[in-house]
């Protein structure tokens, strides 16, 4: 009967890809401890405005289905429709322009370190 050997190589340093991986998931990790609470508020603040974006368009929708399921004729539910399409509009482009700022006020409390090493 022949005798079981046991391998004691470590997979992920035989496989070049996988060391890759765990350099990449190492640096990831070491990056986020240097961030700070003032740039994970501010991560916190974009959030909050993202839900609250969203909420405020779920209303918008299930007004509009009521406001349709009310309508009286085709050409109300067209100009209904016509408004909710337009305030959708207006309201993605004033959000984009506030998640633009909080993007850059996050940013800018963001330290200056080195995400990837060299």
């Amino acid at each position: 009967m022949a005798a079981k050997t046991t391998s004691t190589s470590n997979p992920a340093s035989d496989n070049p890809a996988l060391a890759a991986i765990r350099d990449m998931q190492s640096a990831g990790f070491a990056s986020t401890s240097t961030m700070g609470t003032a740039w994970l508020e501010a991560m916190s603040d974009l959030g909050s405005e993202v839900l609250s974006f969203v909420a405020e368009r779920v209303k918008e929708d299930v007004k509009t289905q009521h406001q349709i399921l009310h309508a009286k004729s085709l050409a109300q539910v067209q100009h209904i429709q016509a408004e909710f399409v337009q305030k959708a509009v207006d309201q993605y482009s004033a959000e984009t322009g506030k998640l633009v700022e909080l993007s850059k006020v996050a940013m800018a409390k963001m330290p200056a370190t080195k995400i990837m090493p060299d």
